[in-house]
């Protein structure tokens, strides 16, 4: 791998500052930054800074590790701060339990030139030298860690840009994909989001030559979302507002809706709020949404279907990935073909009149509760970005068997008879075909869920979706209590798809 070279000047302590809150955002566990610069240089103050943004406290003490050697803080990601000015060898390295430091979090070192046989190859070298009135960075290295920090300064070079250079910056939150979000902060104004999506890397060809992302139909830049937000707050739904965007590489300043979600404060889903939710996708499906939407002036986005293959694609993950976790061996070729036939005679009874835009991950974790709020305005929805054209039915199965919360079926019905009320209004409405559309689009969800929550644990190294399995799997059974998906439940009960195991 090559090593790359940034440098950046830092004209002042809050600028020192600054730059320590930009690295602590980037930070991952193993990672390995190693400091060097002279006497008075900046070390402690920069790493003081970094320590503190990951701590989300500003005035946590961090006393410097010259004595001791090594301070450890239980931040959001475990850091260990060395200092090996006295370190005679490398070699006393294992004494200070730099490796297991790793293996738990992420290091600082201080005078890392001291023991540089004993870092690893993938380390941050960061030198720090006077320059002028302030100080100059000299950041080198090579890997995904580095790449992660270089993209976290151009984060702060981006919020310059938009007016916001100064702001403070801490975690919010991040998701099953490479997406994070931030809280950016500047005195006497509202926080904002600061939303990072990198362009989606393609996997390799899965069916047909293509990628699983290009099938799926998975967005593969921020201009989706874009795009999308856009159309939606055209209609008076409450998504963010967009106060700039980098769609080349992928950095979105956005309106802060909140942080209040679905639950009280036992973490119970609340029934009223998942009916408000389903009266808004009622709203939404009442309109007619244009397949080629417009992300900035002459930049456009297509909606893509959620089409057959689509479907199958998603449906596949049980098949590749959750059936080798329960049985221990593959899928045979004899279950795929079977359960290939099963689905698409399933897919067979779906009402395409019924389709319209399906933001696809419409439940808890990306719906905002505002309670000071009127009417669907109490409903801030993000993480648009994968919508797709079709089935009405597929959001209220993502709303009403939600996947990280556990909804009873009492809250489950309440939420699908507060939607279809809410479109009885319309005229044409058939009943009987949204509840079967209903019953399949959320066999289809939950069946692609339990193959990617475990995906996400044996690719990914994700094991805390594992505890989700149960409740994915009580959903399935009560999508396919259907009449509609006889064939389909006998086809999984005969193959113990629908059995409770462990994890």
């Amino acid at each position: 791998m090559t090593v790359v070279v940034l440098e950046r000047f830092l004209a002042d302590e809050a600028a020192t500052a600054r730059f320590g809150e930009d690295l602590a955002m980037a930070l991952r566990p193993g990672d390995v930054l190693a400091l060097k610069g002279d006497l008075g240089a900046g070390k402690s103050t920069l790493a003081r800074a970094l320590i503190r943004a990951l701590a989300d406290d500003a005035g946590l003490d961090v006393p410097s590790p010259t004595f001791t050697l090594v301070q450890s803080y239980d931040t959001r990601i475990p850091v260990h701060h060395f200092d090996l000015y006295r370190l005679s060898s490398a070699g006393e390295m294992d004494e200070l339990g730099f490796d297991e430091a790793l293996l738990q979090g992420a290091a600082l070192v201080e005078w890392p030139e001291r023991a540089e046989a004993a870092l690893p190859r993938t380390s941050i070298w960061i030198e720090l030298v006077h320059q002028d009135e302030g100080r100059l960075a000299k950041l080198s290295g090579q890997g995904v860690a580095f790449e992660r920090v270089a993209r976290s300064l151009a984060m702060r070079d981006f919020l310059k840009t938009a007016g916001w250079g100064d702001a403070a910056r801490r975690h919010f939150v991040g998701d099953a994909s490479a997406r994070s979000y931030e809280i950016v902060s500047l005195a006497g104004l509202a926080p904002r989001v600061l939303m990072n999506s990198p362009r989606l890397v393609l996997g390799p060809p899965v069916r047909d030559g293509k990628p699983y992302a290009v099938i799926a139909h998975t967005a593969q830049s921020v201009t989706a979302f874009v795009a999308i937000d856009k159309a939606l707050l055209s209609q008076g739904v409450s998504v963010p507002k967009i106060h700039a965007e980098d769609l080349e590489r992928g950095f979105l300043l956005l309106e802060h809706l909140g942080s209040e979600g679905f639950l009280d404060g036992n973490d119970e889903p609340v029934a009223e709020r998942y009916a408000a939710a389903a009266e808004l996708l009622a709203m939404m499906h009442g309109k007619t949404w244009p397949q080629r939407m417009e992300a900035v002036p002459g930049v456009f986005h297509e909606v893509p279907p959620f089409d057959r293959d689509a479907m199958l694609i998603e449906a596949d993950l049980l098949v590749d990935w959750y059936v080798p976790m329960v049985t221990g061996s593959p899928a045979s070729e004899a279950l795929r073909a079977g359960y290939h036939r099963e689905w698409n005679a399933v897919l067979d009874r779906l009402d395409t009149q019924e389709y319209t835009l399906m933001l696809r991950d419409f439940h808890s974790p990306n719906i905002i509760w505002r309670g000071d709020r009127k009417g669907h305005d109490r409903l801030g929805i993000v993480d648009v970005q994968d919508a797709l054209m079709g089935p009405a039915a597929y959001d209220v199965a993502s709303l009403a068997m939600d996947a990280r919360v556990t909804v009873s079926p009492d809250i489950e019905q309440r939420t699908v008879d507060a939607y279809v009320a809410a479109r009885h209004a319309a005229v044409g409405f058939d009943e009987d075909a949204f509840r079967r559309a209903y019953a399949i689009m959320a066999a289809q969800r939950n069946s692609k869920i339990l193959g990617i929550f475990v995906r996400l644990e044996k690719r990914d190294g994700k094991p805390y979706y594992l505890r989700h399995l149960p409740r994915i799997r009580d959903y399935l059974r009560r999508a396919l209590a259907h009449p509609a998906l006889s064939g389909l439940k006998e086809f999984y009960m005969a193959h113990g798809l629908l059995e409770e195991r462990l994890p």
